[in-house]
């Protein structure tokens, strides 16, 4: 498989048992690289048939994101109680689902696994706070068996919690990957002033757009667009990652549609990007 070349345009998508039922609408859009989102249901012991389609495809797979059955995106509410390891009541089952979801990735050939971890408590002395933190240096050490990354996405946290958070973890694969639709979705702040503090820690990027919640309403999260229709300011967003020396993939995010208007928006996203490239090169 050739090597990706600097930020390289990706997508991410959600396998199912037989590849047979998304990866040709992947093979359609032209990427070389994506990220494959896997949810609670999904049986991990299809990893040797999508590693043989992946090898086939010639699709190489950067990041495994893993998701958990019961989670709930309605409201800011409702995230916090059911959304990552916060959740007491499946933060044991879901700490397991995440390390076989490791173990998933090394068989792709992934050298990355990335996950939502829920709201963390601003309060380092808190009980929630402390559970999450030492899960997550367990999840750390049994990725680094595999030469793994983990990173945390952004968004449930401004970036100064979610910066100390990853220093009190203090494992040297932690890192984030950088949403900046998420940071506008939830209202916790500036996507591209987030960058700036936590660039040197960012190991995978979304490229996903949104607008703000409405200010009538503390309890809403804002709306995904398609992107360069939301608020991120996707040219602003690709000039800041090339300022802070990101050269890994730009990974296309969309959800909430269905598949159909999910080719369309991706592929409209991958002919922005080529565009916006384009022009930064000739600048």
């Amino acid at each position: 498989m050739q090597d990706l070349r600097e930020r390289e345009i990706g997508v991410l998508f959600w396998p199912t048992p037989d590849p047979k039922e998304i990866l040709p609408t992947v093979a359609n859009l032209g990427v070389r690289c994506a990220q494959l989102g896997i949810g609670g249901d999904l049986d991990l012991g299809v990893a040797p048939v999508w590693k043989k389609a992946l090898a086939d495809a010639n699709l190489r797979i950067t990041t495994v994101c893993a998701a958990y059955n019961g989670e709930d995106y309605a409201d800011i509410p409702t995230v916090e109680r059911t959304v990552g390891f916060i959740p007491a009541d499946t933060r044991s089952e879901r700490e397991e689902r995440t390390l076989r979801v490791s173990d998933f990735a090394a068989q792709v050939g992934a050298k990355g696994i990335a996950t939502h971890i829920g709201f963390v408590p601003h309060d380092p002395s808190h009980p929630n706070y402390v559970a999450v933190r030492e899960l997550v240096r367990r999840i750390c050490d049994h990725a680094a068996k595999h030469n793994q990354t983990f990173a945390l996405e952004t968004g449930q946290e401004a970036a100064p919690v979610l910066l100390n958070f990853i220093r009190d973890v203090n494992r040297p694969n932690l890192g984030i990957n950088f949403d900046p639709a998420n940071m506008i979705l939830y209202g916790t702040g500036d996507p591209i002033e987030a960058l700036g503090i936590l660039g040197n820690l960012v190991l995978s990027i979304h490229c996903k757009d949104g607008n703000w919640p409405p200010k009538n309403d503390p309890k809403a999260l804002g709306k995904e667009q398609p992107l360069g229709k939301g608020a991120v300011g996707i040219d602003r967003f690709l000039a800041k990652l090339a300022e802070i020396g990101y050269k890994g993939p730009l990974i296309i995010e969309r959800e909430g549609v269905d598949r159909a208007q999910w080719s369309q928006d991706v592929q409209s996203a991958i002919r922005l990007l080529e565009s916006l490239k384009s022009s930064a090169a000739q600048a």
